[in-house]
């Protein structure tokens, strides 16, 4: 007998990430979230309200939103007051009128709380106080922690966050500062993120920071064409503004140079925190990456990651995995980033590192794909390096003048996009002319490390 096939559960519970699915919830998507925030450093208090402006791709009695454990005083979906229910880091949704399929809708969420990280197999991920002040790294999942959201990188908004805080403290969000109050002994921050942004790649830093530019760009480019102007700035302890300033020194031209390889800076600014406290990484967010105080020591020994976080403005901010098991497309393009610019401001050359990192990964255990390293290895060193080691045998499989074409057209193309390695592949054998897939297949889909 035949059975008719079940309709999708209104409000599903699932973003269907091949390695996440209870992050990110489908019958919707969010186009625009409102967050207004009242931080309170000493006690770690955040009274806030959320609004989220969003589209029913399917008709909904219900829906689900990501979010942490927070006290929670009212709902509203189109003004009216909703059910609500909590389990784990879901809030159900019921609203008092179903949302017809396509239609738009707003849910506001009041709430206060401590905010803590989210644990996961990551560790604690989100919202984390620092010894004077506070901090957001949410890859990959840390967004819960401090605002109700559609947690899943596909799914990609515009944003307008306010942050009122106490006076003396900086307060820097993922956008562009649109204004600034200050009222007796709070200060209110308003910031606007015009483009579409992943839940994972918005930031609140939060210390007693200096504001500065970074250095400006006064390299020319081979090509003669000096590109536009970005807006660079800096938010650094006092302590640090030596060591910072000739860390970050060259920052000015390797902006330039990542924009003649990949083509414009893909967002309206691009800013650098440098905690007071320890980071075992640096983090990146949209327009934004995020030092510990160990990364700067003015012998510019972490250059390899200041070039490494810049160039995930293009690879993976702008151009963000449409599910996570494309991590490769991020963090390959990333180090491939490193190779490069070592190579142009006279270090290693790109080939040589290209041999060191094959006899490294030589070394270890051939058990990855590293177009599906699985949810546990997502962020194996070989998912990075390896991923950089195909990009480097593609420009060997190609020649140089069409590989360089093929990036800077991937990263432009695909500008404030989802992607995916079929996408980078078919793109691949337009520019090349010919079928690549046993290349792909050797690099990405096998588990051994191809011979060099």
């Amino acid at each position: 007998m035949m059975t008719k096939a079940a309709a999708p559960a209104p409000g599903a519970e699932t973003s269907g990430d091949t390695y996440l699915p209870a992050h990110g919830n489908g019958g919707y998507r969010v186009r625009h979230y409102e967050l207004d925030l009242d931080y309170r450093i000493g006690p770690n208090r955040l009274a806030a309200t959320a609004v989220l402006t969003c589209a029913a791709t399917q008709a909904l009695s219900r829906l689900t939103l990501d979010f942490g454990e927070f006290r929670i005083s009212r709902v509203l979906v189109d003004g009216r007051a909703a059910k609500y229910t909590r389990r784990g880091l879901k809030l159900q949704v019921k609203p008092a009128r179903s949302i017809p399929d396509g239609a738009r809708f707003r849910v506001e969420v009041r709430y206060a709380g401590n905010p803590r990280p989210v644990p996961s197999r990551w560790g604690d991920l989100g919202w984390d106080e620092l010894t004077d002040g506070a901090m957001v790294a949410s890859q990959p999942v840390g967004a819960p922690s401090w605002f109700p959201c559609n947690d899943h990188p596909a799914d990609k908004a515009t944003y307008r966050v306010t942050v009122a805080t106490s006076s003396p403290y900086l307060v820097a969000v993922t956008g562009n500062l649109v204004s600034r109050y200050q009222s007796a002994s709070t200060t209110r921050w308003v910031y606007e993120r015009p483009e579409p942004t992943s839940t994972y790649l918005m930031s609140v830093q939060i210390g007693r920071y200096e504001d500065s530019e970074l250095a400006g760009g006064a390299w020319v480019p081979e090509s003669g064409a000096v590109p536009a102007g970005v807006v660079q700035r800096a938010a650094v302890p006092p302590r640090l503004r030596r060591q910072f300033a000739h860390d970050f020194a060259r920052q000015g031209r390797m902006m330039d140079q990542l924009q003649e390889w990949f083509g414009p800076y893909p967002f309206g600014e691009y800013v650098v925190v440098v905690t007071d406290d320890e980071l075992d990484d640096p983090i990146e967010a949209q327009g934004m990456s995020i030092f510990g105080a160990g990364h700067v020591d003015g012998r510019r020994t972490h250059e390899r990651l200041v070039v490494h976080e810049l160039a995930h403005q293009w690879f993976g901010n702008s151009l963000t995995v449409a599910d996570w098991r494309h991590i490769w497309l991020n963090e390959g393009f990333a180090t491939y980033a490193e190779w490069l610019w070592s190579e142009e401001s006279g270090g290693r050359s790109a080939e040589a590192l290209a041999r060191y990192w094959h006899a490294r990964m030589q070394a270890k255990p051939a058990d990855i794909a590293i177009n599906d390293p699985g949810v546990a290895r997502m962020f194996d060193e070989r998912v990075y390096k390896r991923g950089a080691l195909a990009l480097h045998a593609l420009r060997g499989e190609i020649g140089d003048p069409v590989f360089f074409t093929l990036v800077k057209a991937w990263a432009v193309e695909h500008r404030h996009g989802t992607v995916t390695t079929a996408d980078f592949r078919a793109m691949a054998e337009v520019y090349a002319g010919r079928s690549l897939r046993g290349f792909f297949e050797r690099w990405l889909g096998k588990t051994p490390l191809p011979r060099r």
